[in-house]
């Protein structure tokens, strides 16, 4: 153990109680679930009573799950816009009490073209973060050998604008890594600042050439797709990383800061050099195992980001990975506590479930179940109400249960809902595609009456569209098509600038693609063609060929 560890084990020491006390308060709660679910209700009822939200919907006269399900209906983002754009605009006392701090606006991509604004409460904040201590006390007892070693955090800048009021608006990752457990934040290899750095392919450099020379134990990051840029982003650059490495310098691919270098701790590594060109001459391409010594890697790994695990694996030397668990901007939804899958336990002490069943999800009023009423593997889609002001959310998330812990279910994310794709996180609904393409086609002055999308996973994915449209001006439609989709979803925008999606491709779709859809769906439901929906976005992922 070097002396920085064997300094700060006394300060690692106490966190490490601290966040076992939460770690076992967590585990009762789960195995009392539905006492738990109740009175998590009663507090937030309560608590929001007098909100105008609260006196619109009578919540004071609430006080059961059944007088809480007549007075509040289930809805989405769109539904609850008029009081969270209320709260964004400066009247925090539409949905929450008097006195009530918001610190941030969690920011994702929404329906529309306006992305989603979640305030973010200190109750919501303290919520997210014990989910997060609970989560990693359960992963360093399970791979003691990453305690106090140096983790590598990838995450998005915590400060991307400011709502009218000047509350900073951003990502909700970013702002946990700024108010993380000193102990900890003292083993990122990163400074905060370093996230805010604006050219992806600069940033990323900058991540490997701090995190390189350092004992990293922990990789964590939302996306897979992350892990694979940082590993390809540096062996693409390597004969550059190489020399800074050896010169004690940064020379990144982009624009980083002249102050951010200046602040930055570069030195020289010529022993780390030697090794890794040792590692490029035995294996013909760089690994993580040229540098570090992984223990685990934290990352998403349900529905369509199991595609990228194979290549994951093959770049990290099939390290043990931990899914993060279902986490959005609206707030930690899962905890899971084994390695190797997408379930777990459902993070009952922060959030009230009910959960749709999955063939109930498209009635206009769909019956909704508490967690004591699920059944081992069933689909449902989450519903969620919670302290970041949403009540009976419909956050689009399908799940599977795959069992309990007490009477909390284990749940795993499948996909998000019946017309939303999603290949890197970009989670590009079916009415965005429909917008984009009729804003395209408008503007090129094309007449198109049919088309379709899906997702396709290759080395780079990408979307791809078929037109029923014979043109020699298909490729500037694909054009126009992917910046309005840009336009419309910030996180298809931020994954496209990231490189981690590559340009909407396009195809003349054959002439009678279309009218067989028909025939097939009045094959399958009878003679009623005014029930025929064109479907426009397909939201299962096509695999060109794994990734070499």
């Amino acid at each position: 153990m070097g002396i920085t560890r064997w300094l700060l084990r006394p300060a690692a020491r106490l966190a490490a109680v601290h966040a076992a006390g939460q770690y076992n308060y967590f585990t009762h709660a789960a195995t009392d679930g539905r006492a738990t679910q109740e009175r998590l209700l009663r507090r937030l009822v309560e608590t929001h009573a007098h909100t105008r939200f609260g006196r619109d919907h009578g919540l004071a006269a609430v006080r059961s799950y059944d007088d809480f399900r007549a007075a509040v209906p289930i809805r989405d983002y769109e539904q609850l816009r008029p009081y969270l754009q209320a709260v964004y605009e400066g009247d925090a006392e539409a949905m929450f009490p008097r006195g009530t701090a918001i610190l941030m606006f969690a920011i994702t991509s929404g329906t529309t073209g306006q992305p989603k604004c979640i305030p973010i409460t200190r109750q919501s904040l303290e919520d997210y973060r014990r989910g997060w201590n609970v989560f990693g006390y359960k992963l360093l007892c399970d791979h003691p050998d990453a305690w106090l070693r140096p983790i590598l955090q990838v995450s998005s800048p915590a400060v991307e604008s400011y709502s009218p009021t000047g509350i900073p608006c951003g990502a909700i990752s970013g702002m946990l890594g700024q108010v993380q457990k000193r102990i900890v934040r003292r083993m990122y290899v990163a400074p905060p600042a370093v996230t805010n750095i604006a050219d992806p392919q600069a940033k990323y450099y900058t991540l490997m050439r701090l995190a390189m020379p350092r004992d990293v134990a922990l990789i964590s990051t939302a996306n897979p797709s992350t892990i694979i840029k940082l590993l390809m982003t540096a062996e693409h650059h390597i004969e550059g990383l190489l020399r800074d490495l050896r010169d004690g310098t940064l020379t990144p691919p982009g624009d980083v800061p002249a102050a951010l270098v200046k602040s930055l701790p570069l030195r020289r590594h010529a022993q780390l050099v030697k090794r890794i060109e040792q590692g490029l001459a035995r294996d013909g391409r760089l690994r993580a195992g040229h540098f570090w010594r992984l223990s685990s890697l934290m990352h998403w790994t349900g529905g369509t980001l199991g595609l990228y695990l194979p290549q994951v694996r093959q770049l990290t030397g099939g390290v043990p990975i931990r899914d993060v668990g279902l986490l959005a901007s609206e707030g930690r939804f899962s905890v899971p506590f084994v390695d190797g899958t997408a379930a777990g336990v459902a993070e009952v002490t922060s959030s009230l479930f009910e959960f749709i069943p999955a063939e109930h999800e498209p009635a206009k009023e769909p019956m909704a179940l508490p967690i004591h009423e699920l059944e081992a593997g069933r689909e449902y889609f989450l519903v969620v109400t919670n302290f970041s002001g949403l009540w009976r959310y419909h956050i689009q998330d399908r799940i599977r249960v795959t069992g309990w812990m007490g009477e909390t279910p284990l749940i795993e994310f499948l996909s998000k809902g019946a017309h939303t794709a999603s290949i890197t996180g970009e989670k590009l609904t079916e009415n965005q595609i429909v917008e984009a393409v009729a804003h395209a086609a408008a503007s090129l002055g094309l007449p198109i009456q049919n088309f379709i999308a899906q997702g396709h996973f290759a080395e780079l994915p990408y979307y791809h569209l078929s037109v029923q449209l014979q043109s020699d001006r298909l490729e500037q439609l694909a054009a126009a098509v992917d910046s309005a989709l840009q336009k419309l979803n910030v996180e298809y925008a931020a994954k496209r600038f990231s490189g981690r999606l590559g340009p909407l491709r396009i195809s003349s779709a054959p002439s009678d693609l279309f009218a067989r859809a028909e025939q097939e769906f009045l094959a399958r439901r009878g003679p009623r063609l005014e029930q025929y929906k064109p479907r426009y976005l397909l939201t299962d992922v096509v695999a060109d060929r794994p990734p070499q």
